[in-house]
C-alpha cells in the first residue's frame, strides 16, 4: 500500500484541513465499495484512503506523520486504525460525507425540499428569434397559510423527534469486508423533519403545504429552439413543513414559420425566380423578420445560388450577434407559354444556336412513343 497519504488524497503537503476534507469526499466516493461492487482493488484503495484521511484530518496525527511517516514511531500519532473496529473513528468519516449529525446527535438536517416540476410551452417562431415572455400554469405545492407551513394546528407546536433526537436522520451500521460501514437514512418517524406533530393542521393534515394551480410569467431568451429547457430556480413545489422549493423546468417548442426554416442560428428561405429575372437581373423586395429589404439579383443567376443577408437570422442564445438569412434561388421554367412568348424564346434559341423542339404540336409525344 502507498504510504504517501497526501498522494492518496491528491492534495499538496501544505493543504488546509478543509482542502483535505473536500479531497477525501471526492476520492472516497470514487472508490467506495457501494460504487464498485465486487471490485477488490477499489475496496483496498478505499481502505487506504480512509486511513490517510483519519491521519491527516487529525492535527496531532498529521504532525506525527509529517515527522516520521506512516511507518515511523507510533508514540506520538497513535494507531491510524484505532477506533475502526469499535466505531470510534467512524464519526469523522461520516461527517465528511454527511456534514455531521446522526441518531441523537449533531445538527438537524431539516425538512426535505420539494420536487422539481416540468411544463411544456409552445411559442411563435419570432418569439424564438427575438425572445418573448410566456405565461405557464402548473399544479404545485405551496405553503399552507393556516399553519404558516409548520404542519401543526394553529396554537400548537411540533415537538422534537425522540427517535433521531431532532437530527432528521439516523445511522445504519452494516458489516462489510472492511468492517463496519455507516450510512445515513431519513428518520422513519419524522421523515427527516426532526420534529413530530401531535396535533396536525386541519387544512393541510400536517403537511405544511397545499396543492394549487399557479401561473408564472417566463422570460424566454432570444435564440431558443425546440428542445431547449429553461430552469427557473425555486419555482418548483415547496417541501413539507417548511421545506425548500424545487425548480421549475420549462420545455420549449417552437411553431414552424411559413417562409423560413431554421438551420442553427441561420434562417433559410427558398426563393423562386422567373427565368427573366434570373437571366436579366432584378431588384426585388424581400421580407425579413426585421422588415422589408431590397435583394439585388445579379444577371445570369442560376438555381442553387445563395444570397446571404448577414445579421438577419436568429440571435445567439449564448453571446452576442445573430445568424444570417440564406436565400436559396430556384429558377422556375415556364410551362404554359403564350404564342408571343414562345416566339420570342424560339428567336432567342435561334440567335444562340440552341437546338430546340419544333413548334409542331405532338412532336415530342411521337418521339417518346418511338422509344417506348
Amino acid at each position: 500500500m502507498s504510504t504517501d497519504y497526501y498522494e492518496l488524497l491528491e492534495v499538496e503537503r501544505n493543504a488546509s484541513g478543509d482542502e483535505i476534507k473536500r479531497a477525501y469526499r471526492v476520492v472516497a466516493r470514487k472508490y467506495h465499495p457501494d460504487a464498485n461492487p465486487g471490485d477488490a482493488t477499489a475496496e483496498a484503495r478505499f481502505k487506504e484512503i480512509s486511513v490517510a484521511y483519519e491521519v491527516l484530518s487529525d492535527p496531532s496525527k498529521r504532525e506525527h506523520y509529517d515527522r516520521f511517516g506512516a511507518d515511523g514511531p507510533r508514540g506520538g500519532g497513535g494507531d491510524p486504525f484505532a477506533g475502526f473496529g469499535g466505531g470510534g473513528g467512524l464519526g469523522d468519516i461520516f461527517d465528511a460525507f454527511f456534514g455531521g449529525g446522526g441518531g441523537g446527535g449533531g445538527g438537524r438536517t431539516g425538512p426535505a425540499s420539494g420536487p422539481d416540476l416540468e411544463v411544456a410551452v409552445e411559442i411563435d417562431f419570432e418569439g424564438a428569434v427575438f425572445g418573448t415572455t410566456q405565461e405557464v400554469s402548473v399544479r404545485t405545492a405551496v405553503p399552507c397559510e393556516a399553519c404558516e407551513a409548520s404542519g401543526a394546528k394553529p396554537g400548537t407546536h411540533a415537538a422534537r423527534c425522540d427517535q433521531c433526537g431532532g437530527a432528521g436522520q439516523v445511522r445504519q451500521v452494516r458489516q462489510s469486508i472492511l468492517g463496519q460501514m455507516v450510512t445515513a437514512v431519513p428518520c422513519p418517524v419524522c421523515r427527516g423533519a426532526g420534529e413530530v406533530i401531535a396535533d396536525p393542521c386541519d387544512v393541510c393534515n400536517g403537511e405544511g403545504r397545499e396543492v394549487t394551480d399557479k401561473t408564472y410569467t417566463v422570460d424566454i431568451p432570444a435564440g431558443v429552439d425546440t428542445g431547449s429547457t429553461l430552469r427557473l430556480s425555486g419555482f418548483g413545489a415547496v417541501g413539507p413543513r417548511g421545506g425548500g422549493r424545487g425548480d421549475l423546468y420549462v420545455q420549449v417548442r417552437v411553431r414552424p414559420h411559413a417562409r423560413f426554416r431554421r438551420e442553427g442560428d441561420d434562417l433559410v428561405h427558398e426563393l423562386h425566380l422567373p427565368i427573366t429575372q434570373a437571366a436579366l437581373g432584378a431588384v426585388i423586395g424581400f421580407d425579413t423578420l426585421d422588415g422589408a429589404e431590397d435583394l439585388v439579383v445579379s444577371r445570369g443567376t442560376q438555381t442553387g445560388k445563395v444570397f446571404r443577408l448577414r445579421g438577419r437570422g436568429v440571435h445567439h442564445v449564448r453571446g452576442r450577434g445573430r445568424g444570417d438569412i440564406l436565400v436559396q434561388v430556384v429558377v422556375d421554367t415556364p410551362t404554359d407559354l403564350e404564342p408571343e412568348v414562345e416566339e420570342a424564346l424560339r428567336a432567342m434559341a435561334a440567335h444562340r444556336g440552341d437546338d430546340v423542339a419544333p413548334a409542331e404540336k405532338g412532336f415530342l409525344s411521337r418521339i417518346k412513343s418511338a422509344f417506348s
